[in-house]
């Protein structure tokens, strides 16, 4: 691979006809999600030797799964309890004859005359506005699906039924299924509305059950492991040691949940379903959810960056600052993490506010350099086919958007 110093187009990381689904990529849609293809290439042309890989934002898995492929042990972390399922799930071994046992009892459940919504037995969770997103209908069914998951023994056989649930969870909502955000149908569609819950779900299952046959396949040789963390890289490092790491592979949020994309919202309904505390407060968790009052990071280009917001607009500038004060602290803590040689590979986006694009991949840079790490390469590619929202509000205001970014950099440091 020729080393170039300044960012340049390279159309070989578009992957426009790859299938992103293969092996437990399949499992679960997730916001902007890193397709594997791009993390696999990385692995290899900067993870040579490598035995352990970190993924601070790890999202659904991307990066771990990938890692695991190529008999790599992972470590990835996220403030999403969602992701976390999801993440943990993909590069789980399922024991295919005990899952196998669980999915025919689960379809012979499904088709047995006791399974009547009239049950009076049938457990419903209560959090807020679950009349205003489901039918009572699809309620009684998603409890009676819920159910049937909470009584299976195996721990790994039931978080592959969760993360399937989770999915189904939200499909057969009121959400307008092509948002990340929670827009409700408008109440013709709503009345025509009705979802197969349980055919759904056994479809979802079938499909994840191919995947992970596919998974453990490619894995049937490999000894790695993947531990998903909960730590807010931004506050804390835990349980990895210092210069432990040999690769970084990212894919970090492009801006804060409430103006981006909303991985909160996105994962809500799966997230109450499944118990979780505070689920609708999420994005409030997420990077840059708390909003601080502005002072200079000490960054030159992410100070001038932020300035221009605020000149423009107080509350923005804020809110961007919030957003990058959070990332330049995470990176801070997880340079310490990487050792001596080894390359932090971060896919980002450049996003616009106020008519202004931030320039997330030199300032991802600098905030590098400033922690004893080189430039090695800036890649853009095109982002045929990540899950992104056609449209955002870089205005924040009701009403006021535009496209969403066409690129991705993919930034390539080195420590030393």
């Amino acid at each position: 691979m020729k080393v170039l110093k300044k960012q340049h187009k390279d159309t070989t990381w578009d992957f426009r006809t790859a299938n992103t689904k293969t092996c437990t990529h399949c499992y679960h849609n997730y916001p902007a999600m890193m397709i594997p293809q791009v993390s696999e290439k990385l692995i290899v042309a900067y993870g040579k030797n490598a035995k352990i890989l970190f993924d601070p934002y790890c999202g659904t898995g991307t990066s771990l799964v990938e890692a695991n492929l190529k008999n790599i042990n992972a470590i990835g972390t996220d403030l999403n309890p969602l992701a976390r399922l999801i993440a943990k799930t993909k590069t789980a071994k399922v024991k295919l004859q005990i899952l196998d046992l669980y999915l025919k009892e689960f379809n012979d459940f499904t088709f047995s005359p006791n399974v009547g919504l009239n049950k009076p037995n049938i457990i419903i969770p209560n959090f807020d506005n679950i009349d205003f997103w489901f039918s009572k209908r699809i309620q009684k069914k998603l409890a009676l699906v819920k159910q049937f998951i909470d009584n299976i023994k195996d721990k790994k056989v039931k978080d592959f039924f969760y993360v399937v649930f989770s999915e189904t969870v939200r499909e057969s909502s009121f959400t307008r299924k092509s948002e990340f955000k929670l827009y409700r149908m408008p109440e013709k569609q709503r009345k025509e509305f009705n979802p197969d819950v349980f055919a759904m779900f056994i479809s979802k299952l079938a499909r994840n059950r191919k995947g992970l046959i596919d998974y453990l396949g490619k894995t049937k040789n490999n000894n790695a492991k993947t531990k998903v963390y909960a730590f807010n890289s931004a506050k804390t490092i835990r349980n990895i040691p210092d210069k432990s790491i040999d690769i970084i592979v990212t894919s970090p949020p492009y801006g804060d949940s409430r103006t981006t994309v909303a991985y909160g919202q996105f994962s809500r309904f799966a997230n109450q379903w499944l118990g979780i505390e505070d689920a609708s407060q999420i994005d409030n968790k997420l990077m840059g959810g708390k909003i601080n009052d502005y002072h200079k990071i000490g960054i030159n280009i992410a100070d001038k960056t932020i300035e221009k917001i605020v000149k423009k607009d107080k509350k923005r500038g804020r809110e961007v600052y919030s957003f990058y004060k959070d990332y330049y602290n995470s990176i801070i803590n997880i340079s310490a993490t990487l050792k001596s040689g080894g390359h932090a590979c971060y896919v980002v986006g450049n996003r616009r506010v106020k008519g202004i694009t931030l320039p997330t991949d030199e300032i991802t840079r600098a905030f590098f350099e400033a922690n004893g790490f080189k430039h090695k390469n800036t890649f853009i590619r095109n982002i045929p086919n990540k899950r992104m929202p056609s449209r955002n509000s870089p205005t924040n205001e009701v009403g006021k958007t535009a496209t969403t970014m066409n690129n991705e950099y993919i930034v390539v440091m080195r420590k030393y």
